[in-house]
């Protein structure tokens, strides 16, 4: 049995390997648990249905979003912007289909840029015959799935921090987001802690 004189002989190298083993033994795989594979799966799915829906969408502002507007990048603002937003939906599903911690920053990001999409849309619509459209779009569409995305970001950055600091492997009883501290910041983690 290791007891604490044991580890703090331990180099801070050392410390780290052997804490990675340690979470090897009691989280071979952890974002292979059924659910989570399941919520993989739904977000490559959705991933692969949203490129393709902006796919014909960017299609559709090419070629009717009028000239006459009063700026003259009208057109490739709005085309460039979904097609950010395109970019964005891509390395989310990529994010999700390789398994990697990134989806959680390009979840983040995708969802912010729905958001600001609603928004402009609404916006700029507000007084014209499309402003319903606009406000139907962001309420049934565009906020919901920029909210699921936060929401799905947030899980994975509890589960991340469970793992990190050696949860037990249930998010029950696991505290919120504001009271975990950052993963190497010892003396905030004692006094959160105690808290």
């Amino acid at each position: 049995m290791i007891n604490e004189a044991d580890l703090s002989g331990l180099s801070p190298a050392e410390r780290r390997q052997l804490a990675r083993s340690l979470a090897a033994l009691d989280y071979p795989h952890p974002l292979q648990e059924i659910s989570l594979t399941r919520g993989r799966r739904l977000g490559i799915l959705f991933s692969i249905v949203a490129c393709t829906v902006l796919v014909g969408w960017i299609l559709v502002l090419v070629f009717t979003v009028h000239r006459s507007f009063h700026s003259h990048y009208w057109r490739m603002a709005w085309v460039g912007f979904d097609i950010a937003l395109l970019i964005g939906f891509a390395a989310t599903g990529w994010a999700f289909w390789r398994g990697r911690q990134v989806v959680i920053a390009f979840l983040l990001v995708t969802g912010a840029l729905l958001c600001c999409d609603a928004w402009f849309d609404v916006i700029l619509d507000l007084g014209t015959s499309g402003q319903w459209v606009s406000i139907a779009s962001a309420v049934v569409v565009e906020l919901p799935i920029a909210f699921g995305m936060f929401a799905a970001a947030r899980r994975l950055i509890r589960l991340s921090a469970l793992v990190a600091l050696g949860g037990s492997g249930s998010m029950e009883g696991f505290p919120p987001l504001w009271r975990i501290p950052l993963v190497g910041d010892g003396a905030r983690a004692n006094t959160a802690a105690n808290r």
